[in-house]
């Protein structure tokens, strides 16, 4: 699976998601980019998932249209989420297209 991380997700959640293909905004020169811009720009570029911990995404965006799974973790905090990383690994085996799923840790 594809997925784009957002610039506020840790870099080490990424050795614990080995399976997956995964890429920040940051290598790719997004870190700039507004989130309606980035979600389409991953969207172009063939990305599956993108993962964020701004919670205010939802409300941010109008995110009908997009093909781009999201999943906004509910904390950005490593210790946390290296505790719980088999929780964000279940929640991406189980995500589908356009799908917007909240995950609280």
């Amino acid at each position: 699976m594809r997925i784009l991380f957002d610039e506020c997700v840790p870099k080490p959640l990424r050795a614990l998601l080995s399976k997956h293909e995964i890429r920040t905004a940051q290598e790719l020169g997004w870190g700039r980019l507004q989130n309606g811009a980035l979600i389409l720009r991953a969207e172009q570029a063939g990305f599956e998932v993108f993962v964020t911990s701004d919670q205010n995404l939802k409300y941010q965006q109008n995110l009908t249209r997009t093909r781009l799974a999201i999943l906004v973790l509910s904390t950005n905090y490593w210790p946390a989420l290296r505790e719980k990383s088999a929780q964000v690994e279940t929640a991406l085996e189980s995500i589908r297209a356009g799908e917007y799923v909240e995950l609280d840790l």
